[in-house]
């Protein structure tokens, strides 16, 4: 299940040469705990292939190092989307039991109703009564219709972010106070204390190192979900991050496709025999464009490159705190990302949002999206994107790093997903899952811990997983995997063979499609997935492109 001695020295040597091996600080004593301390770290919108360890020529130092210092996971799962990830990572329920069933909005049944359901427990909640202090900054996105769906009332001791979605990275002076995006301190509303130097990213990590400061004072272990919402639109960026890529994206979406999987190959991070999924046939191709047309979408990618390379540095500065302040090593760190990369085409107004693009692409005056014909690239080898149960809207970069417990340089081949992570976290914390909770019964996780095969053991998933949103469904048992999109027109692939999709052997394997349909219909019902034509078509969120 693991990596060859070799290819573990050549990706080791890769990552030893970035900045993030530069000379440091000495760490001060390593502060003692009976408990490891937690981070769990998400990005928003990341495409698969979009940072170095998974093929990406972004510049990713510090996640790079991680996932030296530990192993990296070639297939793990999340719900396609912002909300139902969240709520699935917050809870270890399929979305539906947590309440979350097509997004934050209530649609009028206990699994669509928009928030997390009394019936589940969040992490921060068990954590909590393990005895850990926990803390998020970032994006919450999981109830925020009332203050009594907010992080302080699900477990967090504090919380500084956004509650909804989509946020601005910059304080928008010309628009309406009303129709900035606003952020929340614990319970309440804060201004930017300095709006011209405001940029949502740097303040998550600035949050969370503050956060972390105030806890070494109550000699607890920490659990930190550091939520952030980059690489997620509108493109803004700091221009000394976007000055890095100018140029760099000239070469266009299909040749980075072919160098980012080539890349995948040398890092073996996608198997042997693979190939690279087929773009969609209504994507122009790169030669199709005008001059102009080029110089304008290669502008978009390198907006793009410079807010993910910003998070790795923000990434980097909370783990150059937990070393300078002795805590690193006694630290677990998990990263992941909510969805595949985002196909919308957002530009000239969204979800109410006045029409706006005063500015330059990644300017405060912006607000652009990169669309699906970058969304391939960053989801490189994989067919999709955000909002579809193909691999490109269900795959994440995971990477877990803990020196006195995990190797260096392992690539797991195990499929995981978000439902795993809670009794993962719990059996590290040694923390006990309630079967009720404040008058409440509590459903049983639905997820099972992957301890055994991030720890370098012998592990073989035994449930199978499932997916449902909008109408979009798959089932993933072993090899195979099932999926239909918006239909009940059923394709089946081989993903150990076939991960980008690109051969459906449905007519050849018509019993292997029968029994992962009735699984699928059985898990179904059981989490009460209502018919999409009849609950929520139209309502206006679900994608309106191909997948």
């Amino acid at each position: 299940m693991m990596t060859t001695r070799l290819t573990r020295i050549l990706f080791l040597l890769f990552v030893i040469t970035s900045p993030a091996f530069s000379q440091k600080k000495k760490p001060k004593a390593q502060a003692t705990t009976t408990k490891p301390n937690i981070v769990l770290i998400m990005a928003d919108d990341l495409g698969f292939s979009d940072i170095g360890s998974y093929g990406s020529e972004i510049q990713t130092p510090n996640l790079d190092r991680l996932a030296a210092e530990g192993i990296r996971f070639r297939q793990f799962y999340n719900n396609s989307i912002c909300a139902p990830t969240r709520a699935s990572l917050l809870t270890g329920q399929y979305q539906h039991t947590a309440g979350m069933g097509y997004f934050n909005i209530n649609l009028g049944t206990p699994a669509y109703q928009g928030f997390l359901s009394k019936e589940t427990v969040s992490l921060a909640e068990v954590l909590k009564d393990a005895g850990y202090s926990t803390l998020l900054s970032g994006k919450w996105h999981v109830g925020d219709d009332s203050t009594s769906q907010w992080p302080r009332k699900r477990g967090f001791d504090h919380f500084y972010g956004n509650i909804g979605g989509a946020s601005d990275y910059y304080v928008i002076k010309n628009l309406p106070k009303k129709q900035r995006s606003f952020f929340v301190k614990d319970d309440k509303i804060v201004d930017p204390e300095d709006e011209d130097n405001f940029y949502y990213t740097d303040e998550i990590a600035k949050n969370a190192i503050g956060f972390l400061k105030d806890q070494r004072q109550e000699q607890k272990p920490f659990f930190l979900y550091l939520a952030f919402t980059s690489p997620h639109w509108p493109l803004q960026a700091w221009p000394k991050d976007i000055k890095k890529y100018e140029g760099k994206y000239d070469i266009g979406w299909d040749s980075l496709r072919i160098l980012r999987f080539k890349r995948q190959q040398e890092l073996n991070i996608l198997g042997k025999g693979q190939k690279i999924s087929v773009k969609n046939s209504d994507l122009p191709a790169w030669n199709s464009l005008t001059y102009d047309e080029q110089k304008l979408w290669a502008r978009k990618m390198e907006v793009y490159a410079a807010q993910v390379d910003n998070l790795d540095q923000n990434i980097g500065k909370v783990i150059d705190h937990l070393k300078e302040s002795g805590q690193l090593e006694n630290t677990i760190i998990f990263f992941i990302s909510d969805n595949g990369a985002a196909g919308e085409d957002v530009g000239h107004g969204f979800s109410g949002r006045a029409v706006r693009n005063w500015g330059p692409v990644g300017t405060a005056g912006s607000y652009d999206s990169y669309t699906r014909t970058w969304a391939y690239a960053s989801n490189t080898p994989l067919k999709s994107f955000k909002g579809f149960q193909y691999e490109g809207g269900i795959s994440s970069p995971f990477i877990a790093r803990f020196p006195s417990k995990i190797a260096a340089g392992g690539l797991i081949d195990g499929t995981a997903h978000l439902i795993d992570i809670a009794p993962t976290l719990y059996e590290i914390a040694g923390a006990k899952y309630p079967q009720t909770y404040k008058g409440n019964t509590i459903h049983p996780l639905a997820g099972e811990s992957i301890l055994p095969a991030i720890y370098g053991k012998d592990w073989v998933r035994s449930k199978p997983i499932f997916w449902e949103r909008a109408g979009n469904k798959a089932v993933r048992k072993g090899k195979w995997k099932l999926v239909s999109v918006r239909s009940d027109q059923w394709e089946l692939y081989d993903i150990e063979a076939d991960r980008g999709e690109t051969n459906n052997v449905i007519k050849d394997h018509s019993d292997i499609a029968a029994e992962l349909k009735g699984l699928y219909n059985t898990w179904a019902k059981s989490v009460k997935v209502e018919d999409w034509n009849v609950i929520g078509k139209g309502k206006g969120f679900e994608p309106s492109f191909n997948p």
